[in-house]
């Protein structure tokens, strides 16, 4: 990995843990605030694939449970499936959004990125 993917990486871990730390603290609105910076880096130029699969992996790790309903359905469901619970989600985070609904935007996202780790 060159040193430019690398520092875009850093960048995109950096953004979700802050997030996650965030919205631990109950700061809603900074935490998806994080989360859309961190988004729009990952659908700009400048990722490629394995700043992608690290990205998922992390998610992994942030996102692991014992209890994790989302990891068992993942399984059971096709990409195609799981492609349009994402969309899904993602319109109902903007929506909530527009409605000034941090908390409910940020959960919407977060349940998003789980149907997307690994």
């Amino acid at each position: 990995m060159d040193s430019t993917s690398e520092l875009v990486l850093e960048n995109v871990l950096k953004l979700i843990r802050s997030s996650e730390e965030k919205f631990k603290l109950g700061n809603f609105k900074g935490a998806l605030d994080d989360k859309l910076k961190a988004n729009i880096i990952l659908e700009s130029q400048a990722c490629n694939e394995q700043i992608i699969e690290k990205f998922r992996e992390e998610l992994s790790s942030l996102y692991s449970s014992k209890f994790d309903l989302i990891f068992d359905h993942k399984l059971k469901i096709d990409e195609i499936k799981r492609d349009k619970i994402v969309k899904l989600l993602k319109n109902k985070s903007k929506e909530k959004l527009k409605n000034l609904d941090y908390k409910g935007a940020i959960k919407a996202l977060r349940r998003a990125e789980k149907y997307l780790s690994n």
